[in-house]
């Protein structure tokens, strides 16, 4: 099934395919205009709009018969009516059908970037003489926006939408180098084994938490189109990891009380924490808490915070939820930023390169918003994050600070049975089949609908 919103108050309709698209029944909205009409489909649908009537036919909604078409992709420093004239158009086609895009503010211009690909269709007898009849692009996963020329020679804006489906896929194996390498080895992708990372990242430092040996799995979604192909990842509905200093695993769950998603062991603990255990993904542990040779002054000097060594621009991210205290230069600290949190804690950042979008002093922040980026500024041999806690003013070492768990959904008994639910109904897809070692399932299992 294909989703077809024609832009700026054109209308919304969906085809069942070329072939079936004359017998549907089809919803007519005019957007901006106090009218709805329905109107069947054995003949042309007539489309309104405010300044003309256009007769389009089902099967002006299909790809266009086309004597030839071509791929372009857009050069840095290219313009796109550059790229559609060099593509074969000629130079009024090439305006009026990005012209179409332009007004519809499906396309800006001035944002489009280097490596955008496009495709054109042209009809005629010849190449010399053939004529523009669509130009296409993507501009998102699973969408496609066209500009196609209409029986009356204009050009009209057009989102296609694939319609897709959640088909839930589990990989689970042996760690032999890390879970990135391992995970992608057997068909997952970056979005799977960043959120992986991120459910279980407040109880396992991935840096050294990790061994040869330790057993992952992760089931996921991925958002299939109808003839099965990815159109984009989904959510991670389980995480585990069972190795020898952890054995947890998560199931996603909404509560319906709050709405937002969350992940829950088996006896519906939630695996948030109050605080994050590493503030950032992707960087090495290079220094602990406690005493040890200061790198510059050459004193023996108590650290008082964690080192995670990092490429300069690496996100930093808030540990918990909070209000931020400073956001400045801070002598040695370079430009460092400190967040207030419930009970007496705070978290502190130094030597980042630059400040997260509108941290300032007073801000409020969220778990997880960005707070700045790993720099080398102030006392700094190298690109780092110094990443402290504090507990009434005074530094602790926050890799051996036990931290307040989150929700308990046994405190909610009704909730709790509807956690019970979703629960079961993952493992029912974890072990529906076996896989080998190593390997991929895959299922048409209907998953818990994504909130």
């Amino acid at each position: 099934m294909l989703n077809i919103q024609l832009s700026r108050g054109m209308t919304s309709l969906t085809l069942l395919g070329a072939a079936s698209a004359a017998a549907c029944v089809t919803t007519l909205y005019f957007v901006g205009q106090a009218r709805v009409a329905e109107a069947q489909t054995p003949h042309p649908v007539q489309l309104a709009t405010p300044l003309a009537t256009t007769v389009l036919s089902a099967e002006e909604f299909a790809d266009s018969p086309a004597a030839f078409a071509r791929d372009g992709t857009l050069k840095s420093r290219e313009t796109l009516i550059g790229l559609v004239t060099e593509m074969g158009a000629n130079s009024s086609d090439a305006a009026n059908s990005l012209k179409a895009l332009y007004d519809a503010e499906l396309v800006d211009p001035r944002r489009v970037r280097a490596g955008l690909r496009v495709n054109a269709n042209f009809q005629g007898d010849t190449e010399e003489d053939a004529r523009l009849v669509s130009l296409s692009f993507s501009n998102e996963a699973g969408k496609q926006i066209l500009s196609k020329r209409m029986s009356d020679g204009n050009f009209m804006p057009v989102v296609l939408t694939a319609h897709t489906m959640p088909e839930v896929r589990t990989v689970s194996g042996t760690i032999t180098t890390s879970i990135y390498e391992s995970a992608l080895a057997q068909g997952a992708h970056d979005q799977q084994v960043v959120d992986y990372a991120s459910i279980l990242g407040y109880d396992v430092d991935f840096q050294r938490d990790i061994h040869p040996g330790d057993k992952f799995e992760i089931v996921y979604e991925e958002m299939v189109d109808e003839r099965g192909n990815r159109v984009r990842s989904g959510d991670v509905l389980y995480a585990s990891l069972n190795g020898r200093t952890l054995d947890k695993g998560y199931y996603r769950f909404t509560p319906d009380d709050d709405g937002e998603p969350d992940y829950f062991d088996r006896n519906g603990e939630s695996a948030t924490r109050f605080l994050m255990k590493t503030p950032i993904n992707g960087a090495r542990l290079s220094s602990t808490f406690g005493y040890r040779r200061h790198p510059i002054s050459g004193y023996n000097k108590l650290h008082k915070g964690t080192d995670f060594a990092a490429r300069t621009g690496t996100p930093v991210y808030a540990a918990g939820h909070g209000t931020v205290e400073r956001s400045s230069r801070y002598g040695g600290y370079g430009n460092y930023v400190r967040i207030q949190h419930a009970n007496g804690y705070e978290t502190a950042y130094a030597h980042l390169s630059k400040y997260g979008p509108g941290i300032r002093a007073g801000k409020r922040v969220r778990q997880g918003d960005i707070i700045g980026y790993v720099g080398s500024t102030g006392a700094s041999t190298g690109p780092h994050l110094h990443y402290e806690v504090l507990v009434k003013g005074q530094q602790v070492n926050a890799m051996a600070l036990k931290l307040p768990t989150g929700r308990k959904l046994a405190e909610t008994p009704d909730i709790l049975e509807a956690f019970t639910e979703t629960r079961d109904e993952i493992d029912a897809q974890r072990f529906s089949a076996e896989a080998p070692e190593g390997g991929l399932i895959m299922s048409s299992y209907e998953a818990p609908p994504a909130p």
